[in-house]
């Protein structure tokens, strides 16, 4: 691009004098017009910027959600180990024994709408896989959570606008709590990692199917997997719901070729051309980006179709398919995945034994909805 010139530099006019003919007097001189130059053209962008304000918006709500979950959890008052009291008051944060992310009691997130197995399938409370997305278990994974959506959600919600955002984000969460409510039986769930992974799902479709407008393709792709990639690895450790990630990541890639689809090169090319006229009969999209897009909605509907049927039916994911559980978490010397305990309770007397090792225990146990102190006793009998 040429550089411009500096104001108060300009060059002095110059007069050419042009000699005139034989029939022309001597004393009419006309100076030269400087040519006239038409204005550059503006290059044309295929799409359209748009201010993001979803992305923050979610933000704003899901920490808002988590403030609220910590005033209706109001440690101090149901327990005497609680993080902070003295400075926090109500909204102290639970022992890390009992919640090591900083956060709210598991009874006060299930009754916020965390995501349930048993109450999904035999309280017809179908409603958690949607209210699970906004609840986050503590600091430190709602700060990990927000800065991701920062960091992905702005970018494509300037590319594409709030609405197709607003739908990838919501749909690959959905279908994250789907299949994790398949396979993850005995814990509940919390988080927008399910949406998140979407996200990412998103963009890579979307590279994919927008192939011919980007220039460094192939160093693109490669970043977008190795980031995917390592997100994914994280996955294999214990108490991280892998399943919820897989979901989502499959339901947004799925989405991108449908909502994340620009006009290829050769449209943009013409468009933008002088002789463009508007009437051209030439495609907008390319044979293969219709393609994607019909296969990846069928394959959204029959999956969401399936996937519900069965959740509602009461399937266990874990007896179809006996190597799965390997998705979300691979067992090493550092720790034990298979953290399953059979439980025989009576009021707040409780005894347990690990399937894995058949270590047991008995237990006295507070009043109340204890679910999450029943996992922390079965992790520490497995371990």
């Amino acid at each position: 691009m040429a550089g411009r010139t500096p104001i108060g530099s300009s060059p002095p006019e110059v007069e050419i004098k042009v000699h005139p003919g034989r029939s022309e007097p001597h004393h009419h001189h006309h100076p030269a017009r400087r040519p006239h130059h038409p204005p550059p053209q503006q290059p044309y962008s295929p799409f359209k910027k748009w201010v993001p304000w979803l992305s923050p918006t979610i933000v704003v709500t899901d920490v808002v959600l988590f403030v609220i979950s910590m005033y209706f959890n109001d440690c101090p008052r149901n327990s005497s180990k609680c993080i902070g009291a003295r400075v926090l008051g109500r909204f102290a944060f639970q022992s890390l024994r009992e919640n090591p992310l900083l956060g709210p009691a598991s009874s006060t997130l299930l009754r916020m709408g965390a995501l349930d197995v048993t109450k999904v399938v035999d309280e017809h409370q179908a409603w958690r896989l949607f209210t699970c997305m906004w609840l986050h278990a503590g600091v430190f994974h709602i700060l990990a959570n927000m800065f991701s959506l920062v960091f992905v959600g702005l970018r494509l919600e300037q590319e594409f606008g709030f609405v197709r955002l607003g739908l990838l984000f919501v749909i690959s969460g959905m279908g994250g709590s789907v299949l994790s409510s398949l396979f993850v039986r005995t814990t509940i769930s919390v988080g927008a990692s399910g949406a998140l992974f979407g996200l990412l799902g998103g963009m890579l479709s979307e590279l994919l199917t927008n192939w011919t407008i980007y220039t460094n393709k192939l160093r693109s792709l490669l970043t977008l997997i190795l980031i995917i990639v390592i997100n994914l690895a994280v996955g294999i450790l214990p108490h991280v719901d892998n399943f919820a990630h897989l979901g989502g990541f499959v339901s947004g890639f799925l989405l991108g070729f449908v909502l994340l689809i620009h006009p290829h090169f050769g449209w943009v090319s013409q468009r933008n051309s002088p002789g463009y006229i508007r009437a051209s009969s030439r495609s907008k999209y390319l044979l293969y980006q219709y393609v994607l897009a019909v296969i990846s909605v069928v394959l959204l509907i029959c999956g969401f179709t399936v996937g519900l049927i069965l959740l509602l039916r009461g399937v266990n994911g874990n007896e179809q398919c006996s190597w799965c559980h390997y998705l979300t978490c691979i067992p090493t010397p550092l720790w034990n995945c298979d953290m399953r305990c059979r439980s025989e309770q009576y009021e707040n007397q409780l005894n347990l034994t690990c399937l894995s090792n058949g270590n047991s225990g008995f237990y006295v146990l507070p009043i109340g909805n204890n679910t999450h102190e029943i996992q922390h006793l079965c992790y520490k009998l497995c371990s």
